[in-house]
């Protein structure tokens, strides 16, 4: 054994007895957290500019800052840079797919006539490494969508295209879901929205109901795809009214029996998904989680090790929610290496969960229950200095991911070896 990894090893050691001395068994929590599967999200590998070369502004209030060399310029390229940021972070995890990125051979395919053979090459490279995919229609980026209005635009031209895109994307994920024998989150994101103050907020919200409605018609088997939703507080272009708002989606789900997806980005800011999810999962089955940062406004940045990621994790262990809630990143920053950004985001976000199941969280509810708020505050302040990162490498040292900082080498020389050649 070399020295190094002896010392992860005794490190862990002692923060076991540590933890035991809290009634925590470390050893679960570690087999708890191997479970949890990160969706990572492929639009953070090119900046969000996906393969079908349409010349579009992103729009939707979408935009990504920067312009960091050796962006994925191919499907194989954005693979193998997914490729390096998979073999960073320890677990099995899950890719996020967008309709755009699709493969069609240097066809142009409209995007209401996708098929899941124009993503066999993504089933494929997946089913190599065993992991499974989630879906997303693409709702922007596209001459359609140029004035940011799709499923709830007045003109039915417009709307028709969109519901059949909306049709399609669902048939692509259950197809995934069904070759790689795990459930394909469908997920469905618009832009639509208005800059000012509309007269009738009402119309576009009846116009998005039933286009959602004749999206989800037809049934999908569960082993194979589910549907979920996605809200927005607002974007570039839509900040006085989003059709698709949290109220709405909310109701949406309640009422239709989808998924409920909550982007810890797209709220206002004195507001937490973390406090959200208890009162959400009281009324729909499950949730999806999309994991970002929001700076001043809904900026999609790498995810850090902060208060709110920690307490979204806590929330979902303390409510006993692991098995009901799926996990996703969104962010996509063009200022930093951009395989790096994958390995800090979702490494943040276990740690995030690891923390949590470090947590004595029958101790601390016990001390509740009996109005010993001072003992609370006072345990749930001393737990921060807990050696969670001792138990943290360790984990990375038996899943066989570079432990502590030494994944930044590894980035540094794909960066040198492959990145560096793109131009």
């Amino acid at each position: 054994m070399a020295i190094e990894d002896r010392r992860v090893e005794q490190a862990y050691a002692l923060a076991k007895e540590r933890y035991a001395e809290w009634g925590v068994e470390v050893d679960q929590a570690l087999s708890r957290l191997s479970e949890v599967a990160i969706s990572l999200h492929c639009w953070q590998g090119d900046d969000v500019t996906g393969f079908e070369s349409l010349g579009a502004e992103l729009g939707g209030g979408l935009a990504v800052t920067g312009n960091y060399p050796g962006k994925a310029r191919t499907p194989d390229e954005l693979r193998a840079d997914l490729d390096k940021a998979f073999s960073l972070i320890p677990g099995t995890h899950r890719l996020n797919l967008h309709a755009s990125y699709a493969e069609t051979g240097g066809s142009r395919v409209e995007r209401n006539e996708l098929e899941p053979k124009h993503f066999q090459g993504w089933i494929d490279w997946a089913a190599r490494k065993k992991m499974g995919i989630d879906f997303n229609p693409t709702f922007f980026a596209h001459p359609k969508a140029a004035d940011g209005l799709t499923l709830s635009s007045p003109d039915d031209a417009i709307r028709t295209y969109w519901i059949e895109h909306g049709i399609a994307c669902r048939k692509i994920g259950a197809a995934i879901g069904e070759a790689l024998d795990t459930p394909c989150i469908t997920n469905v994101w618009i832009p639509d929205g208005s800059k000012d103050t509309p007269i009738d907020r009402k119309g576009p919200r009846e116009r998005l109901t039933r286009s959602l409605d004749t999206i989800f018609a037809e049934p999908i088997d569960p082993r194979f795809g589910l549907d979920a939703v996605e809200c927005k507080l607002f974007g570039l272009g839509s900040e006085s009214y989003v059709v698709g708002s949290h109220e709405f989606y909310l109701g949406y789900a309640m009422a239709r029996k989808t998924v409920l997806c909550l982007d810890s980005g797209h709220f206002h800011p004195t507001e937490v998904v973390s406090d959200k999810i208890s009162s959400v999962l009281n009324w729909v089955d499950e949730i999806l989680l999309h994991v970002s940062r929001g700076v001043r406004w809904d900026s999609d940045h790498v995810v850090t090790l902060g208060e709110e990621l920690v307490a979204i994790a806590q929330e979902v262990v303390r409510g006993g929610y692991l098995n009901r809630v799926h996990v996703g990143l969104d962010f996509f920053d063009a200022s930093i290496n951009r395989v790096a950004a994958w390995a800090i985001g979702s490494r943040n976000a276990l740690r995030a969960f690891l923390i949590a199941l470090l947590e004595p969280t029958s101790l601390l509810r016990d001390l509740e229950n009996a109005g010993d708020f001072t003992g609370r505050l006072a345990l749930l302040e001393e737990l921060k200095g807990m050696p969670f990162a001792a138990v943290w490498d360790y984990h990375c040292l038996k899943q066989g991911v570079p432990v502590g900082r030494d994944w930044l080498e590894d980035v540094r020389a794909y960066e040198r070896d492959v990145l560096s050649g793109r131009g």
